[in-house]
């Protein structure tokens, strides 16, 4: 069975939504880092 183009158009996709999480989740780590790294800062062996 082939879809018509009007079929083809309604069709949403979800992929790039995985990404928005790992980019925001990367970002929020970051930030968990530096902050942590602020309050508590421990010395290079």
């Amino acid at each position: 069975m082939e879809l018509s183009k009007e079929e083809l158009k309604e069709i949403n996709g979800g992929g790039i939504l995985k990404y928005k999480f790992l980019i925001f989740g990367g970002i929020i780590s970051f930030i968990a880092g530096i902050i942590d790294g602020y309050t508590r800062p421990l010395k290079c062996n």
